[in-house]
């Protein structure tokens, strides 16, 4: 995949709608699947990791884990949201948001049918890096969205670089979706891929903290040790 000169990426259709096939079951079971195929769309899937509480433990849950334990991290919802898109028919696709002075931040995306803009289904500790809605013309575009918000307990504004998309079917082989082990692997392998810049140095060197206004507005509802 590489970046085409409109800054989208260059995933090509399959078969079908979104090249799923209604018949897979992936290892979950039926009472897993209706409850995922439930959820509908993007939309519903994001509704379900807002009525999650947020843990932090470190931990590294499979979706089957977070559908049984109700709650979820960002690293975990991201996985999450993605086995739920592709129980839904579309492909199973997470980026990697790549911060400076903070943790990284992992969103799951998709895009829409009709005129083929990004969305995300994410969860964070943030009120700001969470669901995006799919108007974006390319994940560059996605990406920047979540600029102004993302910042650390400093007040400085700490996203620096996007992953391409990573198809989590190339995981497939170890059950990411259902193993109870956990799934450090598809981190680790984050950690390996091409990531993108979308400021430069001296843009990073300029920039100002947050407001106390929007840093208090970010962290609403945070959760604690």
């Amino acid at each position: 995949m590489i970046i085409s000169r409109k800054g989208g990426f260059g995933l090509r259709k399959t078969k079908g709608k979104f090249g799923m096939k209604n018949n897979d079951s992936w290892g979950l079971t039926p009472a897993e699947l209706r409850k995922l195929r439930a959820l509908k769309t993007p939309h519903g899937i994001q509704r379900l990791l807002d009525g999650m509480p947020y843990h932090l433990a470190d931990s590294a849950w499979s979706p089957r884990r977070v559908l049984r334990e109700n709650t979820s991290h960002c690293y975990e919802g991201a996985l999450f949201a993605a086995a739920a898109l592709r129980v839904i028919g579309y492909p199973p696709l997470i980026v990697d948001l790549e911060a400076e002075h903070d943790t990284d931040h992992v969103i799951a995306v998709y895009r829409n049918s009709t005129d083929g803009h990004w969305g995300a289904v994410a969860k964070s500790n943030y009120t700001g890096c969470r669901y995006r809605e799919p108007v974006y013309r390319s994940l560059r575009e996605l990406a920047m969205s979540y600029f102004d918000t993302y910042f650390n307990l400093r007040g400085e504004r700490t996203l620096r670089t996007f992953s391409r998309p990573v198809h989590m079917r190339r995981f497939d082989a170890l059950h990411w979706m259902t193993t109870e082990q956990p799934v450090w692997f598809v981190a680790e392998y984050l950690l390996t891929i091409s990531h993108y810049s979308l400021i430069t140095r001296a843009q990073a060197k300029r920039l100002h903290r947050l407001d106390g206004r929007s840093f208090r507005a970010g962290c609403l509802e945070r959760a604690e040790k």
